[in-house]
Parts: C-alpha cells; sequence; structure tokens
C-alpha cells in the first residue's frame, strides 16, 4: 500500500461517504447508527446514517451508509462512496462500483478473496473477532476501529463512548477490545505504507 493511499483518504471538509456493507446478520446497520453517533458528538461535524431493509436483512448483500460534513448536508443517501468496508464477497461484487475512483476500499480479506483492484486495505476482521476477542459477532466493531483510524473522521476515544453505550451488557470488554484490536491493525498498516 502506498504513502498516496493514506493521504487519500484524510476526512474532507466538504461531504464524506462512508458504505458498510456486508450480509444480513454481521451487523453493518449497528455499525453505521454506532458510526453515526460517535461522528455526531463532535460539534463541528454533521452526519446522517441511512440504511438497507428487506430481504438482506436475512442473509444477501446488505448496506448502510454514513455521510459526513462539515456543511450542512443536503441529501442524506451515499451516491458517490469515499469509503467502502465490504465484510463479504458478495457485497464486494454488489457494491464495488459504487465506489469513486479516488475512493478507498477496505475488506475483510479472510472473506474477500476476488477483489477487482491492487488499491485496498485487507485485514481478516471476522478471524481477529474470533480469535483475539473469542466471538465473530465484534467484527464489525473490529472494522469501525479501523475505519476510524484509517480516516480520523472520527477519534478513539468517540467511537468508544458510541460502542459501549449501545454493546449488551457483560459484552463492554469484549467490544473495547475490539476497537483496540482496529485501531492497532490499521496503525500497523498505516506505518507500513
Amino acid at each position: 500500500m502506498a504513502t498516496e493511499l493514506i493521504k487519500k483518504i484524510e476526512f474532507p471538509h466538504d461531504r464524506f461517504e462512508i458504505r458498510l456493507s456486508g450480509s444480513g446478520g454481521q451487523g453493518m446497520i449497528l455499525a453505521s447508527v454506532i458510526m453515526s453517533e460517535a461522528i455526531g458528538k463532535d460539534p463541528d461535524k454533521n452526519v446522517v446514517q441511512t440504511q438497507s431493509y428487506g430481504p438482506e436483512a436475512r442473509g444477501g448483500a446488505s448496506k448502510a451508509d454514513v455521510v459526513v460534513s462539515e456543511n450542512e448536508i443536503s441529501y442524506p443517501k451515499a451516491m458517490q462512496l469515499d469509503l467502502l468496508l465490504c465484510m463479504t464477497q458478495e457485497s464486494m461484487d454488489t457494491y464495488y462500483k459504487f465506489l469513486k475512483d479516488t475512493g478507498t476500499l477496505v475488506i475483510d480479506d479472510s472473506l474477500v478473496t476476488e477483489v477487482p483492484t491492487d488499491e485496498y486495505y485487507g485485514l481478516p476482521f471476522t478471524r481477529l473477532a474470533k480469535e483475539e476477542v473469542g466471538h465473530v459477532m465484534v467484527a464489525n466493531v473490529i472494522a469501525l476501529g479501523a475505519i476510524a483510524c484509517l480516516t480520523g473522521v472520527v477519534s478513539k476515544e468517540r467511537l468508544i463512548e458510541a460502542v459501549l453505550a449501545r454493546a449488551p451488557r457483560g459484552t463492554e470488554d469484549k467490544n473495547r477490545k475490539a476497537v483496540d484490536i482496529g485501531f492497532a491493525e490499521a496503525e500497523k498498516m498505516k506505518s507500513e505504507s
């Protein structure tokens, strides 16, 4: 991964569109709610979150979008993605076409094996969740930690606060650890590029 890739994903001030995608049951909608709540705590940023309901909720490709701006957001839907997270091959195949030419792709490389570009960030979110935290259900939180680190769109502290506000009672330590893992893995990628 080239240094220019790191520079490319710095948070712009006008409009930044993020799509979190995977399959129904991977927590993409919850992850987008958490991300939007975390970003929304910053008084200098406006944020809107939208999601896809329907048959996707039962296992097909699902998506949820977060649009961030330091200006007023006049249209809430993501149209040209600045960042796309793909947690499954099906979500990659379905949503990659909406990523800007200058956009950034982040994948779960333990589940996504065919990528149409050489410029992407790959981390094994699902494997890390299982091996490091003991539960695959926090793969989405690990991904949020990585995205926050890579983009600077939200601070680690605000993300942890939002994650813990949504975490089921008794899972706080696992969720905090998941954010830490995502940040640490993204930091490693940044230092290696």
